[in-house]
């Protein structure tokens, strides 16, 4: 991607394009590989990568109006903890709880059955099945 489709993210997303949102998209949707991270994570590898010191309020504030246009996807595994995952396409994963990694799983791999009716006045957006697994003892 480029500068000018960051720019455009951005102001879709009702942010204005600063030097460090257009970085924060870099870091996001300039590479190869989706990925799993938190608003620490992200502000860790913003100073690591590219050397740039932004303030945990503006990633967080990216992130949520990223997610709230459906640029990202928030996995929350209660207990204050959510993730962000560049891949939006529907899909599940497993939750390392010691390593606190989170591992893809194909949709096509987890079925639903019996699902219950949701309450009144309210429908089922979206299902996320998330798995916690940890190492076999040995």
């Amino acid at each position: 991607m480029k500068n000018q489709d960051f720019i455009n993210k951005l102001r879709n997303s009702g942010l204005r394009p600063t030097k460090q949102r257009i970085k924060i998209c870099e870091a996001l949707f300039n590479t190869e590989k989706t990925f799993h991270f938190t608003v620490n994570d992200l502000a860790k590898m913003m100073q690591k990568n590219f050397n740039e010191k932004i303030s945990l309020a503006t990633v967080y504030n990216t992130l949520h109006a990223f997610k709230k246009k459906g640029y990202v996807k928030e996995i929350s595994l209660g207990n204050d903890k959510s993730y962000f995952d560049t891949n939006i396409s529907s899909h599940h994963h497993f939750y390392d709880t010691k390593t606190n990694e989170l591992i893809d799983i194909d949709s096509s791999k987890i079925e639903l059955k019996n699902i219950p009716n949701p309450p009144k006045g309210k429908s089922i957006k979206e299902i996320d099945v998330v798995i916690n697994v940890e190492n076999d003892s040995q």
